[in-house]
C-alpha cells in the first residue's frame, strides 16, 4: 500500500506529462526535485480541491491526504501562467479558491476540472485564452537550437520564464533521470556513465539533494512513498 501513480506523456508541445495518483494508507511521501509548474485536481470525502504547484529546487517531505484521488498535469519547461510568475511559485504553489467537482476558477474565469483523458483539451482552451504561455526563445533552446543572442540575454529569459536557471534545469532532469534508471536496475556505474556525473559520490550527493533516495534504495524500492512514478517503463 502507498502511492499508486500512472504517469504518460503527452503530445502536445505545451504539456510534459499526465499523471494519476492514488494514496492508500499513507500520510507522507518523499517530493523530487522538478523543474516544471503544474496543475493538480484531487478529491477527498466528496470535496473537490485544485492548485497550481511550482518548480521544486530540493527534495522534501510533503503530507498526502489518504484515500484521495489525484490528477495531474506538468507542463513543459518554458510555459508558465500569464497571472503567477514563475518566480514566485518556485519552491512553493497556490490552491485554488472556488474549486467544486466540476469546475476550477484560474485567471478570473471558470474551467471545467479535467480527467486524466481529456487534460490536453483544457490546455488547449487555456493556451487560446493566454492564460498559460511561453518564452519562444526559451523553447527553441529547449528543442536544440542556437538563438542568435548573448549568453546573458538567454540566461535571463530563461529565469524570467522558469523560475530557475539552465544549470539547475538540467541538474534536476539529470537527477530524476537517475532516479529512474537506478529504480530500473542500472547499476550505478552505467548511470555515472551515461548521466556524465564524475564519480558515485557525486551521484549520491545529486540523489541527496534532489530525490531524497540512496541508490541501493531506488533499487529496492525501499525508503517509503515517493512522488514519482517509478514502474514506467525507462528507454535510453
Amino acid at each position: 500500500m502507498g502511492l499508486r501513480f500512472e504517469t504518460r506523456g503527452s503530445d502536445s508541445e505545451w504539456v510534459d506529462t499526465v499523471w494519476t495518483c492514488t494514496s492508500e494508507r499513507v500520510t507522507e511521501m518523499t517530493s523530487v526535485a522538478t523543474a516544471r509548474w503544474g496543475l493538480v485536481f484531487w478529491q477527498r470525502d466528496g470535496q473537490a480541491y485544485a492548485s497550481v504547484t511550482g518548480p521544486e529546487t530540493r527534495t522534501g517531505t510533503a503530507p498526502v491526504p489518504e484515500g484521495a484521488g489525484f490528477v495531474g498535469i506538468d507542463f513543459a519547461v518554458g510555459t508558465s501562467l500569464r497571472a503567477l510568475p514563475a518566480a514566485v511559485l518556485v519552491d512553493r504553489g497556490a490552491e485554488l479558491p472556488g474549486t467544486t467537482r466540476r469546475t476550477f476558477r484560474l485567471d478570473g474565469a471558470c474551467w471545467e476540472t479535467p480527467g486524466p483523458d481529456d487534460a490536453e483539451a483544457l490546455v488547449d482552451r487555456l493556451v487560446r485564452a493566454e492564460v498559460v504561455i511561453r518564452d519562444p526563445l526559451v523553447t527553441a533552446v529547449r528543442r536544440g537550437h542556437q538563438p542568435e543572442v548573448t549568453d546573458r540575454t538567454l540566461e535571463r529569459r530563461f529565469r524570467a520564464a522558469t523560475g530557475l536557471t539552465q544549470g539547475a534545469v538540467r541538474q534536476i532532469e539529470r537527477a530524476r533521470r537517475a532516479c529512474e534508471l537506478l529504480a530500473a536496475g542500472v547499476p550505478s556505474a552505467g548511470v555515472i556513465g551515461d548521466l556524465d556525473y564524475f564519480d558515485e559520490p557525486h551521484l549520491a550527493r545529486a540523489l541527496r539533494r534532489y530525490v531524497g533516495r540512496t541508490a541501493g534504495q531506488l533499487r529496492d524500492g525501499a525508503g517509503g512513498a515517493i512522488a514519482l512514478d517509478l514502474d514506467q517503463r525507462v528507454t535510453s
